[in-house]
């Protein structure tokens, strides 16, 4: 792999490469695009999926448990936001996306999301949860949605979604910490707590001076 020389953030090669399964997801067509399919909308893509999104033109909604990840979601590039727990919300928006990429690897429901798609939209699964998705049948019966998932990406797919990230200067937010069993644990702990914008990394570089 050779990452773009002009991101200069350190552990750019190791922040980076996990994140062509988002990237790859921007690849799924199913029907012909029809005069009002302007935006493509994304949800739970995580904030590289939103940097990838936004910087490929598409309209990103970003939708969250908690109202208090609005600013940093704005920030990122998204154009919208969405709190699951909110019904009026999650209510206006159905039907309005055409493409959701689930990060989210705690059980949690989908049928939910599929509501939120449009005919024919995609519902692409590049979290893990622990156990089987319950999806009703009458969502699948009215809309056809595809369900699929996606895992990370080959050497080719790898090595597009770097040029890309380097065409557009996009890195990750990473936290770096310094590689003792201390800060190690704490980092756990934090992660655990979802208290990381939004990625630690070990500064290997300095530990053995």
């Amino acid at each position: 792999m050779s990452p773009a020389q002009n991101n200069t953030i350190p552990a750019k090669a190791y922040a980076v490469f996990a994140d062509d399964s988002p990237f790859k997801v921007f690849d799924f067509e199913r029907r012909t695009p029809r005069a009002d399919d302007v935006v493509i909308r994304i949800h739970y893509c995580g904030h590289m999926g939103v940097k990838l999104g936004a910087a490929m033109g598409a309209h990103v909604t970003v939708i969250s448990t908690s109202e208090s990840k609005r600013n940093d979601a704005i920030k990122l590039g998204a154009k919208a936001f969405l709190v699951s727990k909110d019904k009026e919300q999650m209510k206006t928006a159905a039907n309005s996306l055409d493409l959701i990429i689930d990060t989210v690897s705690a059980p949690h429901d989908v049928n939910a999301l599929i509501d939120l798609l449009k005919f024919e939209g995609v519902y692409c699964l590049v979290g893990a949860p622990p156990k089987p998705l319950e999806i009703g049948a009458f969502p699948l019966i009215m809309k056809r949605p595809i369900i699929t998932g996606s895992n990370i990406g080959g050497m080719k797919e790898t090595q597009e979604m770097l040029d890309f990230c380097g065409k557009h200067n996009i890195v990750c937010d990473i936290e770096k910490i310094q590689a003792t069993p201390e800060t190690i644990k704490t980092a756990y702990d934090r992660t655990v707590k979802s208290d990381v914008k939004y990625r630690f990394v070990l500064d290997m570089l300095n530990a053995f001076k």
